[in-house]
């Protein structure tokens, strides 16, 4: 009648009848096998997705505190000691690197990429400012690679050798950064390469900024050759690059046409400023 509920499909059968139906169901018949063999493979998928994003903070964490002690190059009295502490924590990194490739092994990489990209593109970061200190130039992917291939430890070749397996090579892991991966942690490392340009004019370094201002030119070149052809995560921080680029290119501005008449502990302060005014324009643009 008018103003009754309609009676859903379900409650045509009563509950008794439908519990008879799920005890009357075979554990070991062919469907119930195949299921609980998906629940398996699922919940072990689903554990070693769960690795994955633990290990890829870890190397997030370590690598953004390589980046911090790197800043540190610009007013350490002796550089070298600086360089070589962070490449220890680099190392420490790629043993994290390393577990993740034994997780991987056997497994396609793509599937669980988006558990380890973050923790990657923060290592490129990483690896990439170290090698800009280094060498003022910008590492490859293929260099990156290469010292991402790990044999097997002493200790391990010792368990896992057989009597019959003398001739066999020893085992190794290998994980390969992605281009996409690659690409955005080079787009974060311009923001680190803005920050050390501060940290020089601050300690009196007038002639860094011109050449960092050269180098993230070329950066931005090299992305803007890519446009909208590549992965919307590049094109998005293409804008923030561009921002680090400006601020770059106004303290050089600054430096050239004011730098002699500014005491180099106003430096940094002169710069300070002309980042905020980019600022302001930015937001009102």
């Amino acid at each position: 009648g008018s103003g009754g509920f309609r009676k859903r499909k379900h409650d045509n059968f009563p509950h008794g009848q439908r519990r008879e139906e799920k005890e009357n169901v075979n554990p070991s018949s062919a469907l119930m096998t195949s299921f609980k063999s998906f629940q398996l493979e699922l919940d072990t998928r689903h554990d070693k997705y769960e690795r994955l994003v633990k290990l890829s903070r870890d190397i997030t964490i370590e690598s953004k505190r390589t980046i911090f002690l790197l800043h540190r190059f610009t007013s350490a009295p002796n550089g070298e000691e600086i360089l070589n502490e962070s490449e220890v924590k680099l190392d420490a990194v790629r043993r994290k690197i390393k577990q993740v490739a034994q997780e991987l092994m056997g497994e396609d990489m793509y599937q669980f990429h988006r558990a380890i990209s973050p923790g990657l593109q923060e290592y490129v970061e990483a690896v990439s400012f170290q090698y800009f200190i280094k060498t003022r130039s910008l590492i490859s992917v293929e260099e990156i690679n290469k010292q991402l291939i790990f044999a097997a430890e002493d200790r391990e070749e010792t368990t896992n050798t057989i009597s019959n397996s003398h001739d066999k090579p020893p085992h190794t892991w290998s994980l390969k950064v992605t281009p996409v991966d690659y690409l955005l942690g080079v787009a974060d490392l311009t923001g680190e390469l803005m920050r050390l340009c501060i940290g020089s004019v601050g300690n009196g370094d007038i002639d860094t900024p011109f050449e960092l201002s050269q180098f993230l030119r070329q950066i931005y070149d090299g992305f803007t050759f890519i446009g909208n052809t590549g992965p919307y995560e590049v094109s998005k921080k293409l804008y923030t690059l561009k921002q680090s680029l400006a601020k770059v290119e106004n303290a050089c501005y600054t430096l050239k046409v004011r730098g002699s008449e500014i005491p180099k502990h106003m430096l940094a302060d002169v710069f300070s400023t002309k980042t905020e005014l980019i600022d302001q324009e930015e937001g009102l643009s």
